[in-house]
C-alpha cells in the first residue's frame, strides 16, 4: 500500500479497497459475458482478494489492540444484556476470563439493576447518544466495586449495541471522604477555640461562626433572622463614640485588604439590648496570584467584665436607653449603673430600696417580674420580661429586663443583666396590632379577629350549657346605592352604616366587618333565645333611620341571620355557616328581618355541604372540563378569541350547572384551587392549538374575587404562562366587579404588576353590579363585556337600546375593547354593528364547544388570524 493509504483510517482503508473491487468485478463481469476469463484475471482476482484480507486483518489487529488498551473496563452489550465482548480492563476488574463475561450479563455485573433496566435503556439511547451514570458492580469474588458508568449505543454489522466504560472511581471516593473528614475536624478545632471566630466573604457578610462567637454575640444561629439583623447593632469605638456600621474592622479590612489588629468594639444589639465589648482582630485571606481577599477571618474576646462599671461603657448604655444592673444573691445587694439611674428617673445619691425595679412599676406587673425574677435565680434560666415603670414624670414608661445566673458547682451566686427602655417599640406594637385586627375602612374588628373571638368564645363551652350566639348582618340593596352614588361615596355610607350598628350594641358585645357589606356581631355568652332575638330588633330599629348623603336621604336595611351554640353548631365554622344560611333565609323572606337558623335551614345546608365535599374532589377525580365560546368579529365573521367556561359532571350529583356550584366554590374558597386548574387547562389548550396551526388571538378566563383575596394570584398567572409557553398578551382575565371592591389597594397592585406583565383584563357583565367610572379611570382595565341581561331587550326595549349605546360610548371615549355578551339573533347583531360595536359571543354564533369543535369551527370559517 502508498504511504497515503497508510495515512488513513482503518474504516477509510477497508472502504476504499472494497469500493476497488466492486469497481474491477463490474469490469470483469462484462467481460465475462464478452470474450470470457483468462488466467491473468483469475489471478487478479486472487490478488485483489488477498489485499482486502489484509487490509480486514489490519482493522481487526488495531481494533484489538486500541481495545484492550483502554484504562477502563469495556464491555459490549446486545439488546439482552448479554456481553458480547470485553476488553482486558474488564478481566482485571471483575476478576472474569474474557470467556466467562461473553458467557454473562450486565445483571451478574450488578443484580441491583432492575429486570427491564437493558430494555429501557436500549429504548430510550438512539444510536450516537450516550449517557453516563454511578452505581456500584459486582465482581467474580463478590466484592462491591463503586463505578461511574458510561454508555453509547453504535452500530455493529447492522446491529444495534451498546458500549459500556466503566471506570473505578473507589480512590475518588475515598478522597471525598477524607476531605469531608478534614473538614468535620476542622470545624471541630472551630468550634473548640475559646475565641469568638466568624468567616466572612469577599463583602464582609458572615458566612459561619463558632460556638464561642454565638455565646459572645447572643446569636441565635437557629434562627436566620439573627444573622440578618446583625447590621442593625449599634457600634461604638473605646471611647463609647458611636461609629458607622461602615467603619467596622470588618468592612475597614475588606476595603483595605490589610489586617486589622486588636481593637476594642462595643455592640449593642438594638432588638434585645444585649450589649457587648469586644476585642477583635480581621485577618483577610487571599487566593495565589490575587490581590482582593476571597474571605476574611475574625477573632475576638468578650472585654465586657473589664469594661463593666466604667464611664465610657456606662455612656454607651445610656446614649441606647439601657441600664446595667448586678445583684448577689448571698449577700442580697443590689449594683445599679447611673445609666440605670437616668434611665429610671432616680437619683443615684438617694440609692434604691431592696427590692430594686420591682418598686418602681405598675401594680399590675410588680407580681409577675418577682415571679420571674425568683424563677431565673432558683433554676439559673435566662430572664427576660417586659414590664412597666411608673416614672416620676407621670408618664408609663415599657422597659425590658435581661438577665443571667452565674454559678458555682452549680449553686447560684450571682445575677446581671441589662433594663433597655422599649416603650416606642410596644406603642408601635400595639398600633400594628390594632391595625391587624381592624377593617381598615370602618374601624369596626377585621373578618380574621371577629373568628377568632368566636373561637375563644367556644372554649370551655360544653354542649350542656348555653354559649356564643353569632349574627350575620347583611346590608340590604346596598350594591344598588353603591351603584348609584360610586364607590367613594359608598364607603363612606359603609362606615356611617357601622358606626350606627356598633353605637347599639351592648358592652361586651362585638361587631366586626366580614366583607363588602357583610358584618358580624358576636355574643359571647347569650343567656336566652329572647336576649338574642331582643338585639336582633335592636339593629333592626337602629337602621330604620335614613342615610344622608349630597342633600339626599337612603333607607338601607339589614338582612340578620342568627345561629346559636350548641343547637346550630359546635365549632366556630359551624356557626358561621349556619349564620350565613339563616340570613339569606331572611333575605328570601323580603329582607329587613331576622331569622334564626332552623332544622329546614340544616337540610338546606346538607345539601350544600355534599356539593361542597364532592368539589373537593372533583380535580382528582377529573370530573371538571372546559368549553370554548367564540368570540366573533362581527365585521368579518372571524373567530378572535375564546372564553374558557367550567363545567363540572360529578359522578355523585351527575350535572351541575356552574350558578349551583361557583358560589359554594368562592364561599368554601375551593375556587382558588379550581380558577387555578381552569387557567393552566386554558393556556395549555391554546398551546395546543397553536402548535397545530390555529392561532386563536387570545383565551378568557374568568376569575373570581377569592382569587385576589390571595397574595400569589399574579405569581400564579406567570408560573402557568411560564409553564405552557404562552405569551402573557394571549392571556385575558375576566372578573366581575366584585373583585375590585373587595382589598381595593390589593386589587390595584396585582392589576397592576399583571398589566406589566402583559396580560389583558377586563370587567365581566358589566353593568350588572357595582360599575362605576372611577374604576374605570383608576385601574389597568382593557375592555369590558356588557352583561348578557342587556342584550335580551335590545333593540326593541329602548331602555336597554339606550344603555347599550351609552356604554359603547364610553368604552370608546376612553379607548377600551367592547365585547357584547349574549347575542342570539340576526336584529341584535345588525344594533350592535350601527352603534360601532366590533366584538360579540352568544348563540347566533355559536353555542360553547368543545376544544376540537372550536377548532373546527374556526377552520370552516377560514379564520386562522
Amino acid at each position: 500500500m502508498s504511504p497515503q493509504r497508510s495515512s488513513v483510517s482503518r474504516r477509510s482503508a477497508v472502504d476504499q479497497t472494497a469500493r476497488e473491487l466492486l469497481e474491477w468485478l463490474s469490469v470483469l463481469r462484462a467481460k465475462a459475458t464478452g470474450d470470457g476469463l483468462d488466467a491473468g484475471d483469475l489471478a487478479e482476482i486472487a490478488r485483489r482478494v488477498g489485499e482486502l484480507l489484509k487490509v480486514g486483518r489490519s482493522a481487526v489487529s488495531r481494533y484489538v489492540g486500541l481495545f484492550d488498551a483502554a484504562a477502563d473496563a469495556i464491555t459490549l452489550i446486545d439488546r439482552n444484556g448479554s456481553i458480547v465482548d470485553a476488553n482486558l480492563a474488564a478481566e482485571r476488574m471483575y476478576g472474569w476470563s474474557r470467556q466467562e463475561l461473553r458467557e454473562r450479563s450486565v445483571y451478574d455485573l450488578n443484580p441491583s439493576l432492575p429486570a427491564n433496566h437493558i430494555e429501557h435503556v436500549w429504548d430510550t439511547l438512539a444510536v450516537g447518544e450516550s449517557t453516563s451514570t454511578e452505581t456500584t458492580n459486582r465482581g467474580k469474588d463478590g466484592r462491591l466495586i463503586p463505578v461511574e458508568v458510561h454508555s453509547r449505543a453504535y452500530i455493529d454489522h447492522d446491529q444495534k449495541l451498546i458500549v459500556a466504560i466503566a471506570r473505578n472511581i473507589s480512590e475518588r471516593l475515598r478522597s471525598e471522604r477524607d476531605l469531608r473528614a478534614g473538614e468535620e475536624r476542622y470545624a471541630a478545632l472551630l468550634q473548640a477555640v475559646d475565641k469568638g471566630v466568624i468567616v466572612h466573604d469577599a463583602n464582609g457578610n458572615i458566612v459561619s461562626l463558632n460556638a464561642t462567637a454565638e455565646r459572645i454575640l447572643g446569636l441565635d444561629t437557629e434562627s436566620p433572622t439573627d444573622l440578618s439583623r446583625i447590621t442593625e447593632w449599634d457600634l461604638y469605638d473605646d471611647d463609647g463614640s458611636a461609629i458607622e456600621w461602615s467603619a467596622n474592622p470588618v468592612l475597614r479590612a475588606v476595603r483595605s485588604g490589610k489586617r486589622v489588629e486588636s481593637t476594642v468594639l462595643g455592640l449593642v444589639d438594638r432588638r434585645s439590648g444585649h450589649g457587648r465589648w469586644v476585642a477583635i482582630s480581621v485577618v483577610p485571606q487571599f487566593r495565589e496570584g490575587e490581590t482582593r481577599p476571597f474571605q476574611l477571618i475574625s477573632l475576638f474576646s468578650d472585654i465586657t467584665e473589664l469594661k463593666r462599671t466604667s464611664e465610657l461603657f456606662d455612656q454607651v448604655q445610656a446614649l441606647a436607653r439601657i441600664g446595667g444592673w448586678t445583684v448577689d444573691l448571698k449577700q442580697h445587694t443590689l449594683y445599679w449603673t447611673d445609666a440605670l439611674y437616668r434611665l429610671m428617673g432616680r437619683d443615684p445619691v438617694s440609692g434604691i430600696s431592696q427590692d430594686g425595679l420591682a418598686d418602681m412599676l405598675v401594680p399590675e406587673d410588680r407580681g409577675r417580674f418577682e415571679s420571674a425574677v425568683r424563677r431565673s435565680a432558683e433554676t439559673g434560666a435566662a430572664l427576660d420580661t417586659e414590664v412597666r415603670v411608673a416614672h416620676p414624670s407621670n408618664r408609663i414608661m415599657w422597659v425590658r429586663v435581661l438577665g443571667h445566673v452565674k454559678s458555682r458547682r452549680g449553686v447560684p451566686y450571682q445575677m446581671s443583666g441589662t433594663v433597655q427602655e422599649i416603650t416606642s417599640r410596644k406603642l408601635e406594637e400595639e398600633r400594628l396590632r390594632r391595625q391587624a385586627q381592624t377593617d381598615p375602612l370602618t374601624g369596626l374588628l377585621n373578618r380574621d379577629t371577629i373568628l377568632a373571638g368566636l373561637s375563644s368564645a367556644l372554649v370551655g363551652n360544653s354542649a350542656a350549657q348555653a354559649g356564643p350566639a353569632l349574627m350575620y348582618v347583611d346590608l340590604d340593596r346596598f350594591k344598588v346605592v353603591n351603584d348609584l352614588i360610586g364607590h367613594t361615596a359608598g364607603d363612606r355610607l359603609l362606615v356611617a352604616a357601622a358606626r350606627r350598628l356598633i353605637s347599639v350594641l351592648p358592652e361586651g358585645i362585638s361587631a366586626g366587618r366580614f366583607g363588602g357589606d357583610e358584618f358580624l356581631v358576636l355574643m359571647p355568652s347569650a343567656v336566652s333565645e329572647e336576649e338574642v332575638c331582643a338585639l336582633a330588633e335592636t339593629i333592626s330599629a337602629a337602621f330604620t333611620k335614613a342615610f344622608a348623603h349630597s342633600g339626599e336621604e337612603f333607607v338601607i336595611t339589614p338582612s340578620i341571620g342568627i345561629a346559636r351554640y350548641p343547637n346550630d353548631g359546635l365549632n366556630a365554622q359551624q356557626l358561621l355557616n349556619h349564620a350565613d344560611v339563616a340570613m339569606y333565609e331572611a333575605k328570601r323572606r323580603g329582607r329587613n328581618t331576622w331569622q334564626m337558623f332552623s332544622p329546614a335551614l340544616a337540610l338546606q345546608l346538607k345539601e350544600r355541604l355534599l356539593i361542597e365535599t364532592q368539589l373537593r374532589r372533583a380535580i382528582e377525580n377529573e370530573e371538571f372540563y372546559l368549553l370554548y365560546q367564540p368570540k366573533i368579529d362581527m365585521r368579518t365573521g372571524c373567530v378572535v378569541g375564546a372564553e374558557a367556561l367550567l363545567r363540572w359532571r360529578s359522578r355523585v350529583l351527575g350535572d351541575l350547572a356552574p350558578d349551583t356550584f361557583i358560589p359554594i366554590a368562592e364561599t368554601s374558597g375551593d375556587i382558588v384551587r379550581i380558577g387555578a386548574f381552569v387557567l393552566e387547562q386554558a393556556c395549555m389548550q391554546w398551546r395546543l392549538w397553536h402548535e397545530r396551526g390555529l392561532t386563536v388571538g387570545h383565551v378568557a378566563v374568568n376569575v373570581s374575587f377569592r382569587q385576589f383575596l390571595g397574595e400569589s394570584f399574579e405569581r400564579n398567572v406567570r408560573r402557568v404562562l411560564e409553564a405552557t409557553g404562552v405569551p402573557a398578551h394571549a392571556l385575558e382575565l375576566e372578573m366581575t366587579e366584585r373583585a375590585l371592591i373587595e382589598d381595593a389597594p390589593a386589587t390595584e397592585q396585582t392589576l397592576a404588576r399583571l398589566r406589566d406583565l402583559g396580560v389583558a383584563i377586563s370587567i365581566d357583565d358589566f353593568g350588572e353590579g357595582y360599575s362605576a367610572l372611577g374604576y374605570l379611570r383608576r385601574l389597568p382595565i382593557a375592555g369590558i363585556k356588557i352583561s348578557h341581561n342587556f342584550m335580551h331587550g335590545i333593540p326593541a326595549h329602548e331602555t336597554d337600546a339606550k344603555l347599550c349605546r351609552a356604554i359603547l360610548q364610553m368604552a370608546q371615549a376612553l379607548d377600551l375593547s367592547v365585547v357584547a355578551e349574549g347575542v342570539e339573533t340576526v336584529e341584535q347583531r345588525d344594533f350592535l354593528l350601527e352603534l360601532g360595536a366590533r366584538y360579540a359571543q352568544g348563540f347566533y354564533f355559536s353555542r360553547p364547544l368543545t376544544a376540537a369543535e372550536f377548532e373546527r369551527f374556526a377552520r370552516d370559517r377560514k379564520c386562522l388570524i
